[in-house]
């Protein structure tokens, strides 16, 4: 394998010092880089049979680090998509394979402006009712993000594309994450010649109250996403999206989790390890933080092989390659979460 792993030798009588890593509670994110059950499920599976994946820092590419995907050291699996068809189908695999997982599933109120590529919404209602029915509807958490609010895309839209949902899904889930958009650089070079709508936080507060009755009329969660407004003002509980508590639910015993501080104040997130990559998302949607352009995703893609440990590109040789030290974060049973 090209690269070196830390400790090796580049030469005769230089060692490449070795990095200290801090041990890792094992829940793996994928991803939020990344749509990879839509788009990248035959390398998912490549990997987990294969036992590792590799994933270059996005800060530094000539960092990379392994990471392992053996059951034994992987508690929980989290996806991360807007279309499941294609890992649903091999979801049998996973299973033998041993492994626990869940899904973030979102199916958001905007219109093609901001999602041109995406499937017609019946396709992606039924499929979320087919991955409902095989999983469990705890495990298939629904995700209303972002609110984009445009004068064609304003509170009543929301509000009716909401209820829709809501009411479609009913059964099918027991959980919503809710979040305004957040106006990362991507995001704002993404949505150019898109006029925004603003909203005063009275009017928030009121259209979130809204929203909540809509949920609660049938038995769906609302949960908020990084907002203090929303947790604080409007009583809307705190989302865990990487959910420690959720992975003890699946596993059938406690595990120990640890705050992700690496994430947005207000995050309530476990800390995860994410094997994506950003730039990567053929979606193409107007509001997305994760790639630069459609074009730079759309280019990475295609050049993307399932049988590589990297999710897209290839080694160069350059690269060191850190073994991320992991651990399960099971407790023996009868130790509190």
């Amino acid at each position: 394998m090209s690269g070196l792993f830390c400790g090796e030798f580049r030469n005769p009588g230089e060692r490449r010092e070795k990095p200290v890593h801090p041990l890792f509670s094992m829940i793996v994110s994928a991803s939020r880089r990344t749509d990879i059950p839509a788009f990248y499920s035959d390398w998912l599976l490549n990997r987990l049979q294969a036992g590792y994946a590799l994933t270059r820092n996005p800060f530094n590419p000539l960092q990379v680090s392994k990471v392992l995907l053996e059951p034994g050291k992987v508690d929980c699996l989290v996806f991360w998509t807007k279309n499941p068809a294609p890992l649903l189908a091999r979801l049998d695999e996973i299973d033998r394979l041993g492994h626990s997982y869940y899904f973030h599933y979102t199916l958001t109120g905007c219109d093609r402006t901001l999602e041109e590529r995406l499937a017609d919404l019946d396709v992606r209602i039924a499929a979320f009712r087919r991955l409902s029915e095989r999983i469990g509807p705890e495990r298939v958490l629904w995700r209303f993000d972002p609110i984009v609010l445009t004068r064609a895309l304003d509170t009543d839209h929301y509000l009716r594309a909401f209820a829709q949902l809501a009411q479609q899904l009913h059964g099918f889930t027991r959980q919503c994450t809710i979040s305004f958009l957040s106006m990362y650089a991507k995001c704002k070079r993404n949505l150019a010649g898109i006029a925004l709508l603003p909203l005063e936080d009275s009017e928030k507060i009121q259209f979130i109250g809204s929203l909540a009755a809509i949920a609660d009329r049938v038995g769906i969660e609302l949960r908020a996403c990084c907002d203090p407004l929303l947790t604080e003002q409007c009583g809307i509980a705190a989302a865990r999206c990487i959910d420690g508590r959720l992975a003890a639910d699946i596993l059938g015993q406690p595990v120990r989790i640890k705050k992700d501080g690496g994430q947005r104040p207000g995050c309530g997130c476990a800390v995860s390890v994410d094997i994506g990559a950003y730039n990567t998302c053929p979606h193409g949607c107007r509001y997305c933080y994760a790639n630069v352009n459609p074009l730079t995703a759309a280019r990475n893609h295609a050049s993307h092989d399932p049988q590589s440990p990297l999710l897209t590109g290839v080694l160069n040789g350059r690269e060191t390659i850190t073994e991320r030290r992991t651990v399960s974060a099971r407790a023996p049973r009868g130790e509190l979460f």
